[in-house]
């Protein structure tokens, strides 16, 4: 498919998105150019492109250095009282015009994903540990500018140690580093699609839920598993119901009318994870959310440290790698 066969692709797919189409004039000149930004309008992507006169990694770096020498205060993201490690790096882009997430997990999915240190540029997210708990904004050289720690503030430091997530914001994106063009899809086709499951008990419901909410069947086949064994008439210590172990408040607030009907309890733990996933935007933080709550995770800007949750997520994590999600 040439250039103008995938033009007029992203202009379907946009409309079936729901999408406007861009300003008249806004597309520039050469086909390459053209298509990186069609292609960036029609999904969002966020990223500057060849020619555009958008910031830039170094852009982010000079904003970044007027925060010099202001306090670490955790919790701000306020200048004038001072900034912790992701109000720093929030702040910084703010002021170019482009919006973060808060908080450092959910930083550490923002933009798209840099190989190595080697690869990083300036302007790139770099953060660590996992769950994540601290991000800083790559200045270059192996220096890195951030609000490390309380009691500190805002500085230029050496990368003491290699980053988990390297995360670009600002890009220029050429033609051959477009992403796959499934990303297009809406989320319910995306999951009817290479993600469905076979070979499990309830399969067809997984596949069916998956494709109504936009998550994964085997997602949902995986939970089921480490929930409950695939037995719908199961009921924990704690009096969590059923094939995905929903427990009966949940289950109202979800529309539940009855947990050990599977095709329900599968339709409301699908509804559930598609809203814990669009919260926390990353797989093992929905699981956490999904075993400990949503409050807990938001609480402990991360993986709440608790036994039964810090055992469910690898047990789920497992669960779905063996049915190749």
């Amino acid at each position: 498919m040439g250039v103008s066969g995938v033009l007029s692709r992203v202009a379907e797919l946009k409309e079936q998105l729901g999408l406007n189409p861009p300003p008249a004039g806004t597309v520039a000149g050469s086909s390459g150019t053209k298509f990186a930004s069609a292609l960036a309008d029609a999904t969002g992507a966020g990223v500057a492109q060849p020619g555009a006169a958008g910031p830039r990694g170094a852009d982010v770096v000079a904003a970044a250095k007027k925060y010099l020498g202001k306090p670490y205060v955790y919790g701000s993201g306020d200048p004038s009282k001072g900034l912790d490690c992701s109000g720093l790096v929030q702040q910084a882009y703010e002021d170019l015009g482009v919006d973060l997430p808060r908080n450092s997990w959910q930083q550490a999915r923002a933009g798209r994903p840099v190989a190595s240190m080697s690869d990083a540029k300036p302007g790139d997210i770099l953060a660590f540990n996992s769950p994540v708990d601290h991000v800083a904004i790559y200045v270059g050289d192996n220096k890195m500018i951030a609000a490390p720690k309380p009691g500190d503030h805002v500085k230029i430091q050496s990368v003491y140690e290699k980053p988990t997530h390297i995360r670009r914001v600002l890009d220029d994106l050429p033609v051959a580093a477009v992403q796959d063009m499934s990303a297009l899809r809406p989320a319910g086709l995306r999951a009817a699609g290479g993600t469905q499951v076979s070979g499990v008990p309830y399969a067809d419901l997984f596949n069916q839920a998956g494709a109504r909410h936009g998550v994964s069947p085997k997602l949902l086949a995986a939970v089921a598993k480490v929930e409950s064994g695939y037995d719908p008439r199961a009921v924990s210590k704690a009096g969590a119901q059923g094939l995905m172990q929903l427990m009966p408040s949940t289950a109202r607030g979800l529309g539940v009318k009855d947990s050990f009907d599977p095709d329900q309890a599968v339709n409301g733990a699908a509804k559930m994870l598609s809203s814990l996933l669009k919260e926390f935007k990353s797989v093992p933080l929905a699981l956490a959310a999904y075993n400990a709550g949503g409050g807990a995770v938001r609480k402990y800007d991360g993986i709440p440290p608790f036994a039964e949750t810090q055992a469910y997520v690898p047990k789920v994590q497992k669960a779905l790698a063996a049915l190749g999600g």
